[in-house]
């Protein structure tokens, strides 16, 4: 079993956990055979991983202990039950900047494409980034850097930028214009407050299938690691280019991405303290949403053999039939990213990703923020839909399902506005 949680932290969760009017209980149903439940009343009891207990039950008393003893305890278990362990950046990597500058967006904007090689076998696996950056900036700028379903080509209506591939569900690469489209940016916005964007596309670290490791980075780097920790381990090489562009704050880079690269995007943060802040977007089981929770997605459903065990070190999936024995759980996950600005995105129909879920981590996860002296939810209370709590720990669920709507893009700008 989980370690106990304190009295207070209990008692939140269960007020949060007893106000749902925005969510409606939906039939159960079934995903490969394995049962799923959307009444919120049989979500279950649980018990979860106390934050601030060391592994040897001495309590976490100050900020200091936390960053020196128990946050690389929980990094570990992550790493030993979750995600897998990534290497450290390759001694041998090398940037091609290809597109130096050149004025995009009306003038508005300086594009720079960049081709990170990952080794010195410039045919292995590279990443193609793409940068905008504010064309009148006098100083260095901050950068919302997002890891995409796409390639860059097709995330911006900008004719000057490379064309780019995709992984085809033929498991080859094909011209990022016959394959489908995956969302779109919103550069504009973000520039005209003086925040660059950047983007690439995950399947240039790896392709998002079983068997994908042999065509991507965990086929080059031998270490026991999901896709998902390849992922994010793309982010940090984005963002060790990034350090190098002197119109760059590389101080100040969020990250972003959506479902399956929202939890890229919280383990990204969780493991590389670098990034500034995290907006992770419907992550769901395997990233915000408690696993202890029986409610929509489980680990059975993510590691079914059909599905997506690739993602994650093959012991995750241990847990499937006894989550009670998970070490870890989403919480820590959530804790892990204190004491830089966090903001999970939902959408109150979303369900199979468990908002309530991803709202309950956070109210956990309140006491690693206030141990440094950051905001919490300041509440226990799930939210209205369309209504954000812009915090240190922020939430925001929209009125609607997976993904993000246009509204959330303006959320965004907001919290980088105010905490960048």
């Amino acid at each position: 079993m989980g370690l106990m949680f304190s009295r207070s932290v209990c008692a939140a969760l269960f007020l949060a956990a007893s106000a749902l009017p925005q969510i409606a209980d939906s039939p159960s149903a079934q995903v490969a055979g394995i049962p799923v439940n959307y009444t919120e009343s049989q979500a279950g009891a649980y018990t979860l991983p106390d934050p601030l207990k060391l592994a040897n039950g001495k309590p976490v008393r100050d900020a200091k202990a936390w960053v020196s003893k128990r946050r690389p305890e929980i990094v570990r278990l992550f790493e030993e039950n979750q995600y897998g362990q990534a290497p450290q950046r390759p001694p041998k990597m090398s940037f091609d900047v290809f597109d130096k500058g050149t004025p995009a967006y009306d003038g508005k904007a300086l594009r720079r494409q960049i081709t990170i090689h990952f080794s010195e076998v410039k045919s292995g696996p590279k990443l193609d980034l793409l940068l905008y950056l504010p064309a009148n900036a006098a100083k260095r700028v901050p950068v919302l850097l997002n890891i995409a379903f796409t390639a860059n080509s097709n995330m911006v209506d900008d004719p000057g930028v490379k064309q780019g591939e995709v992984w085809s569900r033929e498991k080859k690469r094909v011209p990022a214009a016959t394959g489908r489209r995956f969302g779109s940016l919103k550069i504009l916005p973000f520039l005209e407050a003086g925040i660059g964007v950047a983007t690439f596309y995950y399947g240039d670290v790896e392709p998002d299938f079983a068997g994908g490791e042999s065509f991507g980075v965990r086929g080059q780097f031998k270490e026991s690691w999901g896709a998902i920790a390849a992922w994010a381990w793309g982010m940090s090489r984005a963002l060790d280019y990034l350090e190098t562009d002197a119109a760059v704050d590389a101080k100040r880079v969020a990250i972003t991405g959506i479902s399956r690269l929202g939890k890229t995007v919280m383990w990204a943060g969780a493991r590389d303290t670098r990034f500034a802040a995290v907006i992770a977007s419907c992550s769901g089981e395997g990233g915000a949403a408690l696993s202890r929770r029986n409610y929509g997605e489980t680990i059975a459903h993510l590691t079914e053999a059909s599905r997506y065990p690739y993602q994650f070190t093959p012991k995750y999936a241990d847990y499937g039939k006894r989550v009670e024995e998970f070490p870890v759980d989403a919480n820590l996950l959530v804790a892990l990213i204190a004491p830089r600005p966090l903001l999970l995105q939902t959408g109150n129909t979303d369900k199979w990703s468990d908002p309530m879920g991803e709202f309950l981590a956070a109210v956990a996860a309140g006491p690693v923020y206030r141990l440094f002296g950051k905001q919490d939810l300041g509440t226990a209370q799930l939210p209205a839909p369309g209504t954000a709590i812009l915090n240190t720990l922020g939430y925001l669920m929209h009125d609607g399902g997976h993904g993000t709507v246009p509204s959330d893009w303006d959320i965004y700008l907001q919290f980088l506005k105010k905490h960048l």
